[in-house]
């Protein structure tokens, strides 16, 4: 079993940044994949963003391209999300989460997922 604990959530103004990590513990998937999605009150979770630990390969949901940039640290099995310019939009607990799936966008298709940090990004 992989656990995941999520932190640098927090209060900031539009147009910002914030950093989130994750820090993996336990059992990790080196072939695998580490993603970050969000969610608001009666919304389905979104994917943001994911990494593959092999490759490093990235991918993004058109409404952070350019703005989000996730990373990782193998050797200390964390990732990060760097969160630019972010938009009032943007607010939502943010989940990382670990997958053996391969380009995989689908909350679903993770089985592992830390208890969430909240984001708030006001006016």
């Amino acid at each position: 079993q992989v656990q995941l604990v999520e932190s640098g959530g927090g209060l900031v103004q539009a147009g910002g940044s914030l950093r989130l990590s994750c820090a993996a513990s336990g059992r990790t998937f080196s072939s695998g994949t580490m993603g970050w999605f969000r969610q608001t009150p009666g919304k389905e979770r979104e994917f943001v963003a994911r990494i593959s630990w092999h490759s490093g390969a990235t991918y993004y949901s058109d409404s952070v391209k350019g703005r989000f940039t996730i990373s990782r640290d193998n050797a200390k099995n964390m990732v990060y999300l760097q969160m630019n310019s972010l938009k009032p939009e943007d607010t939502a607990v943010y989940y990382c989460a670990a997958s053996t799936y391969y380009s995989s966008t689908s909350s679903s298709q993770y089985p592992y997922w830390g208890q969430g940090t909240q984001v708030t990004v006001s006016s």
